[in-house]
């Protein structure tokens, strides 16, 4: 009888292991998910003193507190948010990347900008360093042109409006290609 480690096992249990930490790590996103939305609370999923930036965000938050009235303004300008997983979240040691696409209708005030009654659907993610199983920091990604263009704030790519923006910025004009 040989005594050497049955090596289909060892590679089954590894794999059992590897598929409960997605598994941990999936709960944690599907938390934060419906924080944004308000169907949870940040503080199922982040520590007290967490720290959240995003491009909306004028300077980095810290704690659940200042999370949630982040969350609710922009929930407030857009009453219909969905938040949607685009794909399952990965993790490596203490990060975790969550994939996600949001689709709402700005109905309400957000910040100074008026409601647009335009609808929106931003693809983005949140890039998470986790600290005993719950979010300490997260930042926020996603494109902040295109949800203006979304909006009607801005022109759109390529057109004129855009032309006219850049020079306005010093950038100059864009020579086409033939």
């Amino acid at each position: 009888m040989s005594s050497a480690p049955d090596e289909p096992a060892e590679a089954d249990l590894a794999a059992g292991e590897a598929e409960l930490e997605r598994a941990e790590v999936d709960v944690l996103a599907d938390r934060w998910s419906a924080a944004w939305t308000g169907s949870g609370g940040f503080a199922a999923c982040c520590t007290a003193t967490v720290s959240y930036e995003d491009p909306l965000a004028v300077q980095p938050l810290v704690g659940t507190d200042p999370l949630e009235r982040h969350a609710e303004a922009l929930r407030v300008a857009f009453p219909d948010v969905r938040v949607e997983r685009t794909a399952p979240a990965l993790q490596r040691g203490g990060h975790a990347c969550v994939p996600w696409r949001l689709h709402g209708t700005h109905l309400g005030r957000l910040a100074s900008l008026p409601a647009t009654e335009q609808s929106l659907v931003i693809h983005g993610l949140h890039y998470l360093e986790l600290a005993d199983g719950r979010i300490n920091r997260a930042r926020g990604f996603f494109d902040l042109y295109d949800g203006s263009i979304q909006l009607g704030l801005l022109p759109p790519r390529g057109g004129l409006g855009e032309t006219a923006l850049l020079m306005l910025q010093g950038f100059g004009l864009r020579r086409q290609k033939p």
